[in-house]
């Protein structure tokens, strides 16, 4: 990311030099790294069309795993960011890279499983059922990733009871690829998964698939938004970066994101009122 800021500056310095005024889309853009779930449901192709016509900002954006997102964004490779890994969003802004997160919005997770549902865990609670199915042996499907999502899942296997490090055997299979993958991967092994809901609405190729757990309290998958910290990366475009931040979180923004749906299902619930940064 760092060429690409050479890069435009390089060009400026030349079209200043040659008299030459920088376009507006030079001017006005930004660069947001964000989760795949958010771009593999189609969120930020509806999203930032809008934002774009509201606040006249260009938007490009790198689409990675959580831990990706915000490695990249501590080298400076990013103005903004959007993940789903609180814990870790929020070691980003005790280590200086921020200095303040924003909730955005959230939806959930799900456990997906096959319709004949082996292990008897349908309707029930998440610890009971990752109890159920580590009991039994069935097969699930892990992102294995490093993930937010596959951060959330160790943490509900914790909740359940569960050293997964110690207790996995050949019923665990990692997919160690993207959650389109990791679903597809269930899809063909009849296996349980933690998705997220928005990634499971998207996902068409459900095959004998279907959700078996939801509702669950410890299933909530909140997203959260952070300007990259300027006198960490001088490069970082803190004026339209925040403008873009405080659109999206503002009454206008998070109706935009309200309005995104999927076969006519609401993908994303803004929450920035509700609960503070």
């Amino acid at each position: 990311m760092a060429v690409r800021r050479l890069t435009v500056a390089f060009a400026l310095f030349c079209g200043l030099a040659g008299g030459i005024a920088a376009s507006p889309a030079e001017e006005r853009a930004i660069v947001l790294a964000s989760t795949t779930s958010t771009q593999d449901s189609g969120l930020l192709d509806y999203l930032l069309p809008i934002a774009r016509d509201k606040t006249g900002i260009e938007v490009t954006v790198i689409a990675r795993r959580s831990d990706e997102v915000l490695d990249g964004a501590r080298r400076g490779e990013a103005d903004v960011v959007l993940t789903h890994a609180r814990p870790q969003e929020e070691k980003f802004v005790a280590d200086g890279f921020a200095t303040k997160r924003y909730d955005v919005m959230y939806n959930d997770f799900v456990l997906i499983g096959p319709k004949s549902d082996p292990a008897g865990v349908k309707g029930k609670d998440i610890a009971t059922a990752l109890k159920a199915i580590e009991a039994k042996g069935a097969p699930f499907v892990t992102r294995g990733d490093r993930s937010g999502t596959h951060a959330a899942e160790l943490a509900l296997w914790i909740v359940a009871g569960i050293d997964i490090a110690k207790t996995k055997g050949a019923w665990y299979r990692e997919s160690g690829k993207g959650m389109t993958a990791a679903l597809d991967a269930a899809r063909t092994a009849n296996a349980y998964v933690l998705a997220d809901r928005a990634s499971w609405i998207a996902f068409r190729d459900r095959g004998d698939l279907d959700i078996v757990v939801e509702g669950d309290k410890r299933l909530l998958n909140q997203y959260g938004v952070m300007l990259v910290n300027p006198e960490k990366h001088p490069n970082v475009r803190k004026e339209l970066g925040q403008i873009f931040i405080d659109w999206l979180i503002s009454p206008e923004g998070q109706a935009a994101i309200a309005g995104y749906k999927v076969d006519g299902q609401q993908v994303f619930f803004p929450n920035a009122a509700k609960q503070g940064g």
